[in-house]
């Protein structure tokens, strides 16, 4: 089975114009009408994902060890992003909720003695909300803990519901000037102030990620105003986390043939992102 169709709501957030190049879109491919109809009614009722791959780790995305399930496709474009092969959804590897749920469930054991859970990541989780969801509400009744690590700029496509079977939300907050979000991520910053505000009214327990970005978004007046942003979420916010750059997902862009305009730009150093980690303690936020 491969993945050809467009996804339910996929065309409304189609990748930036100014960084299509290479990317790929959604196309319909060699399948049959009855085929394309049966595969996107599967999507349609959350039994059928596209994802890029899965992987256990500890301490990374969320309380103790957890089972991270990268998702494909996403309507931003972040220009240092480290897997871009998970921009779009008919790159990702097809993957039926029942086949998913048969890995998740061996590692129960695991999740309960470490206090750990299922994350599910990106690409963009609510990209593919109806599955997300079954996959939150399948865990949920095993007891397993649930995160979502989303930009938050499809907050407005899911239900408070939906919400419901999410214990921690993994928050980026790219940036928190509009002209530099804009630049690192080619959308704008309004949808996820607007969806951390809904989190915080809900009393969602949420990380903020924040990437610190030599050159685009580690400048001291922006990271101000990124703690400005976060420092309104006091009923939400539990921690900061400053993810210094790093150069891992070079080779992707170029196996991708996709132009990777940080190629040249180093990691902060220690300083720099102690500096920053210490503009968001000034507000009195948890920070790592």
């Amino acid at each position: 089975m491969s993945i050809d169709v467009q996804a339910p709501g996929e065309q409304d957030f189609a990748p930036p114009e100014s960084r299509q190049s290479g990317a790929g879109t959604w196309g319909l491919g060699e399948m049959t009408d009855l085929e394309r109809s049966s595969q996107l009614q599967l999507m349609r009722e959350g039994k059928l994902g596209s994802i890029h791959s899965w992987e256990l780790v500890t301490a990374v995305d969320g309380p103790g060890t957890r089972m991270t399930v990268f998702m494909n496709g996403c309507p931003l474009r972040c220009v240092y992003c480290h897997n871009p092969d998970t921009f779009q959804m008919r790159d990702g590897k097809p993957i039926m909720i029942d086949e998913l749920l048969k890995k998740v469930k061996r590692y129960r054991k695991v999740f309960k003695s470490t206090g750990g859970g299922i994350t599910i990541s990106g690409g963009e989780v609510l990209m593919q909300r109806a599955f997300a969801e079954n996959l939150l509400i399948s865990a949920k009744s095993l007891g397993i803990h649930t995160c979502i690590d989303t930009s938050g700029y499809l907050g407005r496509t899911v239900t408070d519901e939906f919400l419901d079977y999410v214990d921690l939300v993994l928050l980026d907050v790219k940036s928190g000037d509009e002209d530099t979000y804009k630049k690192v991520t080619g959308r704008e910053l309004q949808p996820t102030i607007d969806f951390g505000d809904r989190l915080n009214a809900l009393g969602k327990d949420v990380w903020i990620r924040f990437v610190a970005v030599p050159g685009y978004t580690d400048s001291y007046e922006n990271v101000e105003k990124v703690a400005d942003i976060v420092y309104r979420w006091p009923n939400a916010v539990k921690r900061v986390e400053v993810l210094p750059f790093h150069q891992m997902g070079t080779d992707k862009w170029e196996s991708l043939g996709i132009n990777y305009e940080l190629k040249d730009v180093q990691p902060p150093s220690k300083e720099e992102t102690e500096r920053i980690r210490d503009q968001f303690r000034a507000r009195g936020l948890e920070v790592y």
